[in-house]
């Protein structure tokens, strides 16, 4: 199984323990090949910063299901993290959520010569990421981003001290 079917696996196994304590997943990613890493990327649902009680909380309740569920036949270490500011945008909901932010972008293949993209986010309609560079304004298949993240500017992070005094 490649690495991507064993992040949906293991997507699949521990979202509903995730959601129960109060939090969203936002990404599940498997990297390295000798030292492996199982990265558990999630946020409160209540917006409220993360903290290290939470990623503690978190990888107590997902370490249980992972040892009976055994995802992961090598050994690995777990990391449970907060997306931080320039996080990763994966769920339509982010692209929503932050909506007018800078963002860079890669296409999983070329559109128009290119697979990179970076400009203002402008928002997402009928599964089409917008997105405005300078006079370039591209529409992209959400389905087809391979990655994209938030750039932190100071647009960005205005907002996140706003949102934390809130």
């Amino acid at each position: 199984m490649t690495n991507l079917g064993r992040e949906h696996k293991i997507e699949s196994l521990i979202t509903p323990a995730i959601e129960g304590l109060g939090y969203d997943l936002v990404r599940v990613l498997i990297t390295g090949t000798k030292d492996v890493t199982l990265q558990i990327m999630a946020e409160r649902k209540d917006q409220a910063n993360m903290n290290v009680e939470d990623c503690t909380a978190i990888s107590r309740e997902i370490s249980t299901i992972l040892d009976v569920e055994d995802p992961i036949q090598e050994a690995y270490s777990l990391e449970v993290s907060s997306p931080g500011l320039d996080r990763p945008l994966v769920r339509q909901h982010d692209f929503e959520r932050y909506t007018g932010f800078d963002i860079k972008l890669e296409m999983e293949h070329s559109i128009d010569g290119r697979k990179k993209f970076k400009g203002q986010l402008l928002g997402i309609k009928n599964d089409l990421v917008e997105l405005t560079s300078g006079a370039d304004h591209v529409m992209l298949p959400f389905d087809g981003i391979r990655q994209a993240k938030l750039i932190l500017t100071d647009q960005l992070i205005a907002a996140e001290t706003q949102a934390t005094k809130e």
